[in-house]
């Protein structure tokens, strides 16, 4: 294999429409070789990466963005442990599974953790960079004398037993109808359903419809369904999306105290989180779309922050062009223009009520909500909008509001969009700024992909680029921060902020990531109360107040790493924790 490899997106390539432009600009194939061909299979662009010089110019002239040429870190001198194809998406290494450990796999999403999570269940059998296919003797010899050695021959025989906790826990009402209790009923393989569900804290969840559920439930929901199977190895794709800080904190625990008795490995954006919950931690690292490679392994702090360094020092191999580094001391909001007072609102539900302080909102402020899940903090939101009428109080009105909500639902016209088209269909104008905000966030390239066939991460992309681009006197994102990497979600941070202070417009924020929370707020509002019976909020105090109330009111500590300055939750009873509760600080020492 080439230090050079080519992708083809096999979903964007079509030759016709581009009128053969790759091909007829390619300097190789106008001098009369064939480095630029076109498949007789499925009519799609092929290029012979042998040939390829690497010019870029084929890249330029598909309008479509089908095309990549990326060259391979120098120091990378090994084969692939997969590839899917031809001028396909390739993986170098693997994570290493250990017993009595919880291993972590941090990186940006679209850079293999997904190959990675197939390779490592068997579902997928890894090819070592053959197209045509390795035996299963030749793939055990590649891992001969590593610790994946055994791994792979427990695979090989079919001795591993794996569970899988999936991303997208949206698509569980589609594929299953009827009660919760129902569905864990049917997991249960070891008798243990009603430890899990104490152990979860479940217990208001097993009568309810699953078409019922909130997005916190249902990440409940597939988590518990994991717990219940009785397997050799557990994988858990991102078990914090939708849940509050206390129930993430909750899951880890739990979960670590899965790898007791099997190998754990846990696919994890929640940096906080990441940190509590794993022992050991591989960065995933590479270009999304093209290649991914799997660090060594390292302690979890010196990985997490190693990652956001962007530089491993062992292989001298940089893969961000700069650190990411956090403000190391608590920002103080001043107070300036007053853009409106927000009224208190208050609504009976049936089974639920909700009362909210009103509170001033100044201009060119971003003020984050926190709050444990089922509280009304999705509800305080649609009521501020108007989607949901509250019993006293009135929505903003006379005002141009841009809203995401929690879940990432579209109708069935919208699946079948561009993601041009969905802008389009939401008013937006591919302007020069418009443009500028989708490279930075970088969706330039998905913009001719249909949108039912984007990832998570992506499709929670597009709705918040649909927010930023829409005219507006205020901004209002429901868990924005949800299936975005650590990167995406800092750059989303960054968007937010800056347009908020160019445009001298507020912003409410309603997320479960401290980290995020911490960089974007000025203010914030905590919402407390009994989950699914009440909720009571704040009107906005300062971020070190608010952060105090509100991890006082979880009996958790946090304190921030000296090197990096991010959020690092202490672990419950060390010296730290101690300390901090001790002096009342639970927002940090400082």
């Amino acid at each position: 294999m080439t230090n050079r490899i080519a992708i083809v997106d096999r979903e964007l390539c079509k030759p016709k429409i581009t009128g053969f432009a790759c091909m007829k600009a390619c300097p190789v194939n106008r001098t009369g070789k064939d480095c630029i061909t076109v498949s007789e299979e499925d009519a799609k662009v092929l290029i012979d990466e042998g040939l390829c010089i690497g010019c870029g110019i084929c890249v330029k002239k598909c309008f479509r963005n089908a095309l990549m040429i990326v060259n391979l870190p120098e120091k990378l001198k090994e084969t692939p442990i997969h590839r899917y194809g031809k001028n396909m998406f390739c993986l170098f290494r693997l994570p290493i599974p250990k017993e009595g450990n919880v291993v972590g796999l941090i990186g940006e999403n679209g850079t293999g953790k997904s190959t990675v999570l197939n390779i490592l269940s068997g579902s997928l059998k890894p090819n070592t960079g053959l197209l045509k296919g390795a035996g299963w003797e030749n793939i055990i010899s590649r891992f001969k004398g590593t610790e994946l050695q055994g791994f792979m021959e427990s695979l090989a025989s079919s001795r591993l037993s794996a569970a899988y906790k999936p991303q997208h826990v949206d698509a569980i009402p589609k594929m299953w109808k009827g009660k919760v209790k129902d569905f864990l009923k049917k997991a249960d393989e070891d008798n243990i359903l009603d430890d899990v569900v104490k152990r979860l804290g479940i217990e208001e969840m097993m009568g309810k419809g699953i078409s019922q559920l909130s997005g916190g439930e249902l990440q409940l929901l597939a988590i518990a369904a994991t717990f219940l199977k009785k397997r050799d190895f557990y994988f858990f794709d991102e078990p914090s999306s939708y849940l509050d800080v206390r129930e993430r904190l909750k899951v880890a625990r739990e979960i670590r105290k899965l790898s007791e008795k099997a190998k754990v490995l846990v696919v994890e954006h929640d940096l906080s989180v990441a940190d509590y919950l794993a022992d050991i931690t591989h960065i995933l690292y590479g270009k999304a779309g093209a290649f991914g490679i799997v660090s060594k392994p390292y302690g979890v702090r010196i990985g997490i922050n190693t990652y956001l360094e962007g530089y491993i020092r062992e292989e001298n191999m940089r893969f961000r062009d700069e650190p990411i580094v956090f403000q190391k001391t608590a920002k103080r909001f001043e107070k300036t223009h007053l853009f409106l007072q927000f009224p208190a609102f208050s609504k009976k539900f049936r089974d639920f009520s909700l009362e909210t302080e009103g509170g001033n909102l100044y201009k060119g402020e971003v003020i984050g909500i926190l709050g444990p899940n089922a509280t009304g903090k999705s509800t305080f939101m649609k009521m501020l909008v108007g989607k949901e009428k509250p019993g006293k109080g009135e929505a903003l009105s006379g005002l141009k509001l841009a809203y995401k909500p929690q879940r990432l639902m579209l109708s069935e016209d919208e699946k079948g969009m561009t993601v041009r088209d969905y802008l389009g269909s939401r008013g937006i104008k591919m302007g020069t700024e418009s443009k500028r905000l989708i490279e930075f966030l970088r969706m330039a390239k998905r913009m001719e992909r249909k949108m039912a066939n984007l990832s998570g991460g992506e499709l929670q992309t597009v709705l918040i680029i649909s927010v930023l681009l829409q005219e507006k006197d205020i901004m209002l994102l429901d868990e924005p921060s949800a299936f975005l990497d650590v990167e995406q979600r800092l750059r989303v941070a960054k968007a937010l902020k800056s347009q908020v202070e160019e445009m001298d417009i507020p912003c409410f924020v309603v997320d479960h990531d401290i980290l995020f929370i911490d960089v974007l707020s000025d203010r914030i509002m905590v919402f407390a109360g009994e989950q699914g019976v009440s909720g009571k909020a704040s009107a906005p105090t300062s971020l070190k107040d608010g952060m105090n109330s509100f991890l006082k009111s979880l009996g958790v500590t946090f304190r921030r790493d000296p090197q990096t300055g991010r959020p690092r939750a202490n672990k419950p009873g060390s010296q730290k924790d101690k300390d901090q509760k001790e002096r009342g600080r639970y927002y940090y020492a400082d």
